[in-house]
């Protein structure tokens, strides 16, 4: 699945990837950061680590090699992953959908196309697109939060992205904010995530009901007004604000952009969570602007290709 050939030649471009559990979103992007052409292609992981590097690397050469095909001029590689990465040193170290440890990304790219690369964490590779370019533009202290199939964030303070010491920070899904309660696929029970991610929204209203139905569903009957809808979703909405609220104590943010499926429920997110949230703050707390993510599916590729000029710039200096 790709975009058409553009009609005009490209230009500078950057080749972006942003790798997935089941799919890899890939780019050739300007350096104004607009995606000229997009393809998709599956991330194969039942054939294992190395098939996936492998796969990796090979779109990596063909999205160069189509980039001179649309008379572009490809500056930098940006590859953005799930996991715990190094980015300082191009190292995804872990990924426990993907099966892989410490694989070498940015070395590896950079001699399969003889170009500058850089490696990012898939979050707050689209937590920078927001930042700089989407709805965090005119923010110094924004907090993104993608809620999907799980919760993860991205910080950025004054646009530097907080990585932590081991490439780990800003596990807002992982708060344990119910003692004793759901289990998560981390290990722990009780974490946001093992109530408020899009997926387990869905699992409890199977629970509750006997349907099989999305997380977008569960939203839409609940603002039909449907009971078992409702109390699914309102006790989402409470463990997300517990969870947020914890996250305005750590990093004092003037902005969260919330992104990821969740978010498109709009209103029926927003509204109820903006509610929890004054009826949970304390004094200390300033609440901050609550704004729904701008760049949507484009936002993990566009922050790819960001780290890449980021690099490229560094190379230069």
């Amino acid at each position: 699945m790709s975009t058409p050939a553009p009609k005009e030649p490209m230009g500078d471009v950057v080749i972006a990837i942003d790798v997935g559990g089941t799919l890899m979103k890939c780019a050739l992007v300007s350096t104004a950061g607009a995606v000229l052409h997009s393809v998709r292609r599956p991330t194969d992981r039942e054939r294992g680590p190395d098939a996936i590097v492998e796969a990796v690397l090979n779109t990596v050469g063909d999205l160069a090699a189509q980039a001179k095909a649309f008379g572009g001029n490809p500056l930098a590689v940006g590859l953005t992953v799930p996991g715990v990465i190094d980015a300082a040193e191009g190292v995804a170290v872990y990924a426990s959908n993907l099966g892989w440890r410490d694989v070498p990304f940015r070395a590896l790219v950079e001699a399969k196309v003889g170009l500058p690369a850089a490696l990012g964490h898939d979050v707050r590779s689209g937590a920078l697109a927001e930042y700089r370019l989407g709805a965090g533009r005119g923010s110094e202290y924004m907090l993104f939060v993608a809620i999907g199939t799980g919760i993860a964030a991205g910080f950025f303070p004054r646009g530097v992205g907080l990585d932590g010491a081991h490439g780990s920070a800003c596990e807002i899904g992982h708060i344990v904010v119910e003692p004793g309660g759901e289990l998560c696929g981390c290990g722990q029970r009780g974490c946001v995530e093992a109530v408020a991610s899009a997926a387990t929204i869905a699992r409890a209203y199977a629970a509750a009901t006997g349907a099989d139905i999305g997380a977008a569903e569960v939203a839409h009957r609940a603002a039909e007004g449907e009971e078992a809808a409702l109390a699914v979703w309102n006790r989402a909405v409470d463990i997300l604000a517990r969870g947020l609220l914890t996250g305005i104590s750590l990093y004092d943010p003037d902005t969260i952009v919330l992104g990821g499926g969740l978010a498109e429920a709009r209103a029926t997110l927003f509204d109820p969570l903006e509610k929890s949230l004054r009826e949970k703050a304390v004094a200390f707390h300033t609440l901050p602007r609550l704004v729904r993510a701008e760049l949507g599916d484009e936002a993990g590729c566009i922050g790819a290709a960001l780290l890449g000029m980021d690099r490229l710039k560094e190379n230069s200096a």
